[in-house]
């Protein structure tokens, strides 16, 4: 973290959803199954064990991304793609989210104290918009971003933390940024975002030897310990 960046400089809280705010029980593989379906890839096969182990080592990756290295053509990623978003949509819809116990808590208090609070995902916004919806999230925080949202490049890219520098102006540097989430991914969008405070959660896809890899600036057991590093703001 830079000396030039305090705790309780940081004004704008960049938060990932999946596995950071949003506990989904491994519905990302699940969904992953009906998208592999689609394109012809059998469940059980070296090609399907292949493409899983993708799958999780790029968690939190804009997943048209993840489905174009996949698949190859356009095409055929547009239809893993939709595959991919309607399944995960319909186990949403069936109730199987859940809040990360101490999430919407550590959002307000954060709100509370001055800052401002993003959240973001590599899902298409259909399915973020399900994910709001199903949790009641809809108000909760002044912008949610998707890939789409910030021309349409999602994670390892620094777009969805820039974009939402740019379109809240709660911070005048980017060092006021705090970047937070599950995945090496996560951690990494916001090392190249020159965040001040870049944080991977325990909670998720992956863990400490990937997140110090990456660059972050510290590891949490959960988002619930996020308020408790960012006392309130100037």
């Amino acid at each position: 973290m830079s000396t030039l960046t305090t705790m309780t400089d940081i004004r704008l809280v960049v938060l990932d959803m999946a596995g950071t705010t949003v506990a989904d029980g491994g519905l990302v593989e699940r969904a992953f199954e009906a998208a592999a379906t689609e394109l012809g890839v059998a469940p059980g096969s070296a090609e399907h064990a292949e493409h899983l182990s993708y799958v999780r080592a790029t968690m939190g990756e804009s997943k048209i991304s993840v489905f174009r290295y996949l698949f190859g053509d356009e095409d055929r990623a547009q239809r893993a793609n939709t595959a991919f978003e309607k399944a995960y949509g319909g186990l949403v819809d069936a109730g199987l989210i859940a809040p990360v116990p101490g999430a919407r808590e550590a959002i307000e208090e954060l709100a509370a104290g001055g800052r401002t609070v993003v959240l973001t995902t590599g899902f298409a916004r259909v399915t973020q918009d399900a994910i709001l919806d199903a949790l009641g999230w809809r108000d909760l925080v002044p912008l949610t971003l998707c890939p789409a949202d910030a021309g349409g490049r999602g994670r390892p890219y620094p777009d969805m933390v820039l974009e939402a520098f740019v379109r809240t102006k709660a911070a005048e540097d980017v060092r006021q940024i705090a970047v937070v989430g599950d995945t090496s991914y996560d951690v990494l969008s916001g090392v190249r975002a020159g965040a001040g405070l870049v944080a991977g959660v325990r909670t998720g896809a992956h863990g400490d030897e990937a997140f110090r890899a990456a660059g972050a600036t510290h590891v949490l057991d959960s988002v619930a310990d996020l308020p408790a590093l960012l006392p309130g703001a100037h």
